[in-house]
């Protein structure tokens, strides 16, 4: 899969300080997000993160947050799986300004 979201729209984070390199980050994320280098992770592309919250519930260092199923990717994963339009209300306004 190599689905792009809106450019930075994703609530994903990475504490660098807070890493143990452990990896799992890595190998849970199933769009790529990360790779670890010399026992630190890092963030490749932050606008393939779909936020699934995978990377975070299995960080045993508590070094990543994302807020899942909220937002602009999610709308857009949504809408995919439905074949409808994407619908989320990131502005406050409208219900589909940021995913049009």
């Amino acid at each position: 899969m190599n689905h792009r979201y809106l450019k930075d729209v994703t609530t994903l984070s990475l504490s660098a300080n807070q890493c143990v390199g452990c990896g799992l980050c890595a190998e849970v994320c199933p769009h790529g997000v990360f790779t670890v280098n010399d026992r630190n992770a890092k963030i490749t592309d932050k606008d393939l993160c779909m936020e699934c919250g995978a990377c975070a519930k299995n960080c045993p260092a508590n070094a990543i947050s994302v807020d899942a199923g909220v937002g602009c990717a999610y709308a857009f994963i949504m809408g995919w799986l439905t074949g409808s339009e994407p619908s989320c209300d990131c502005s406050g306004g409208s219900s589909d300004a940021c995913c049009s």
